[in-house]
């Protein structure tokens, strides 16, 4: 077992885990909200260093991230765990998963120097840090990122945005690339779907910006849950003052058939993504798209200058129409990172 880093331990052999917003106290024998974390007599050992649970070569749109390395492959791992617990999660088989050591007693082990090899021999260009909450294993993360960058291979995290301050330092120099879940611009959605609060996401944001990560944005459009116009409109604004108007919004449907608990919310309509979208690009992002419909233009890049086509998505799969990066008809930059 790996000892973690990020935590303090009392007279009582009480932890305190700084690792994100959450600042669990753990008894000793006990393990944090994310349950990969465990104090062992005063000891921070995180249980999933080494034991992915889930490996993939994927397009790295999928994770989505349109703006960098587009067309190229991202290695893909998570373990299981998670520090919030988000009533419509899509992935709740791994990070809602409880009786961590037995889980894990049937994982093989990966090395850090493994996840490297194999991402090399996919061919991928990068490593995605997804599937469940990548700050719950950031110590293991970190290992692979530094290899990862001594091998020239990028470094991507697809994350909720609440890991603590020392985590966020402690990445930063070599994390290239991020897709950040801003769920919602209203508190108590955080509060009362979570279990966590909006402030800190934002903070996030803002450092990964000001800390020149390629950021793009996902929000997850559910009906009567966070398809609130107003809200939508301060979420878009929030984007366009803090970060940038170039910084990418995706705004996507809900399933309820794939969600955790909210199975008996209805499936997000396209008219409501529509909707979004509109009010994305009226607050002026230059780049807002839909998920979760097949084959919708709002997929591709266009030039925010003149309009012209740059980047046509078909699923996973995409067409080049741009001239390096930059708009093929007036030569405005894309804003894509090669």
């Amino acid at each position: 077992m790996q000892e973690a880093k990020f935590y303090t331990t009392d007279d009582k052999k009480q932890v305190r885990c700084r690792l994100c917003h959450q600042a669990c106290l753990i008894a000793k024998g006990k393990t944090g909200l994310c349950g990969a974390r465990k104090n062992e007599d005063g000891r921070l050992i995180s249980l999933v260093y080494g034991y992915p649970a889930a490996l993939n070569a994927d397009p790295v749109e999928k994770k989505p991230l349109f703006h960098f390395l587009p067309g190229t492959l991202t290695y893909s791992l998570g373990t299981l765990g998670c520090n919030l617990r988000c009533a419509n999660c899509q992935n709740y088989d791994l990070s809602q998963a409880r009786g961590m050591e037995k889980n894990l007693s049937r994982m093989a082990f990966a090395a850090p120097e493994k996840i490297v090899e194999d991402a090399l021999g996919e061919s991928c260009q990068s490593i995605a840090y997804t599937y469940n909450e990548p700050t719950i294993f950031t110590e293991y993360a970190l290992d692979i990122m530094k290899l990862a960058r001594q091998n020239g291979l990028k470094n991507i995290w697809v994350s909720n945005g609440y890991m603590g301050p020392e985590c966020l330092e402690a990445i930063l120099p070599y994390l290239d690339a991020a897709n950040i879940d801003l769920k919602s611009y209203h508190n108590d959605f955080y509060a009362e779907n979570c279990g966590a609060s909006l402030k800190p996401v934002l903070g996030n944001l803002v450092a990964l910006k000001n800390g020149q990560v390629h950021l793009e944005l996902t929000t997850l459009v559910i009906p009567g849950v966070t398809d609130d116009i107003d809200m939508l409109a301060e979420l878009a604004d929030f984007i366009v003052t803090e970060l940038d108007d170039d910084t990418p919004w995706h705004v996507s449907k809900f399933s309820p058939k794939i969600s955790w608990k909210m199975k008996q919310t209805p499936q997000t309509s396209d008219d409501l993504i529509y909707q979004a979208y509109e009010i994305g690009k009226e607050a002026g992002l230059k780049y807002v798209y839909t998920g979760n419909i097949p084959g919708d233009q709002k997929e591709n890049t266009y030039c925010p200058k003149c309009g012209e086509l740059g980047i046509m998505r078909l699923g996973y799969h995409i067409e080049r129409h741009d001239q390096n990066g930059r708009c093929s008809a007036c030569d405005r930059s894309l804003d894509i990172i090669e």
